[in-house]
C-alpha cells in the first residue's frame, strides 16, 4: 500500500508539472507522432499568427461551448451516449480541452486501453482547465491536431492543402480543415466532397455566428 501511495504521489507530481511546462512551453511532440508512421510534419505557430477564421471555425465544429463549459459538456456526452445507444455510427461528446488533453499528454487507443485513456484523460482536463488559461488550451489544440497524414497542427495542413501561412486562412479554408479534424486521413481537405464537403460549409456559414455571438471571447478576451 506504501509502494502504490508512492507511485501516486509521484504520478500526481508529475502530470501537475508538465502541466505547468506546457503552460509556457511549446509541446515539443506528443505519443500520436512518435506512433505515426507517415513521420511527422509539424511547425508550432503561436495563436497570433493563427486566423481568427480557423479558432471560430474549431468551436463550430467540435465545441460551441469552449468558452463557457469546465472542460467537460455534459449535454453533449448525453446526447452522444443517446445516439450510439440508439446504433449507428458511433459519435463521441468531447469537449476541446478534452481532445487537448488526450493529444498532448496521452494516447489514442483502442479497445481497452481506450477506456484507460478516458479515465487519465478527466484527470488532465481537470488541470489545463485549471492550470491553463483557454486561449493556451485553444493554442495547443491548434498546433498538436492531427491535420493530416502525417501533419500535425494547422500551420503545418494549411501550408500542405493551401500553400500558405495559418495567419490568412479563409472562412471556406478554416471550416474545410476543421470538418476534416476528426478523421484527418480519411477526409479530404483540399478536394472534400459527401458530407466532408457539406459539413465544411455549414462550418463556415457557422463561423460569422461564433464571432458575432462571442463564442470565441474567451480565446480574445
Amino acid at each position: 500500500m506504501r509502494l502504490l501511495a508512492k507511485i501516486i504521489a509521484a504520478f500526481l507530481l508529475l502530470s501537475l508539472g508538465v502541466t505547468l511546462v506546457f503552460r509556457f512551453v511549446p509541446v515539443p511532440v506528443t505519443l500520436t507522432m512518435l506512433m505515426d508512421s507517415n513521420g511527422i510534419t509539424k511547425d508550432w505557430t503561436s495563436l497570433d499568427q493563427i486566423d481568427r477564421n480557423m479558432v471560430a471555425a474549431a468551436i463550430a465544429a467540435e465545441d460551441s461551448t469552449f468558452c463557457t463549459h469546465n472542460g467537460f459538456d455534459t449535454k453533449a456526452i448525453e446526447n452522444a451516449m443517446k445516439r450510439n445507444a440508439e446504433g449507428g455510427l458511433l459519435r463521441g461528446g468531447s469537449t476541446i480541452s478534452q481532445q487537448t488533453a488526450k493529444n498532448v499528454f496521452l494516447w489514442q487507443g483502442t479497445g481497452w486501453t481506450r477506456y484507460a485513456r478516458k479515465g487519465l484523460e478527466v484527470w488532465f482536463t481537470f488541470l489545463i482547465e485549471h492550470l491553463w488559461t483557454k486561449r493556451r488550451i485553444m493554442e495547443v489544440y491548434l498546433n498538436v491536431a492531427e491535420t493530416g497524414i502525417g501533419t500535425y497542427g494547422v500551420e503545418a495542413g494549411s501550408q500542405r492543402y493551401f500553400g500558405k501561412s495559418a495567419a490568412s486562412l479563409t472562412p471556406l479554408q478554416a471550416a474545410r480543415m476543421a470538418a476534416a479534424l476528426p478523421s484527418p486521413k480519411t477526409r479530404s481537405v483540399k478536394s472534400p466532397s459527401g458530407f466532408t464537403l457539406r459539413y465544411g460549409n455549414t462550418i463556415s456559414r457557422r463561423i460569422a455566428t461564433v464571432k458575432s455571438s462571442g463564442y470565441d471571447a474567451c480565446v480574445y478576451k
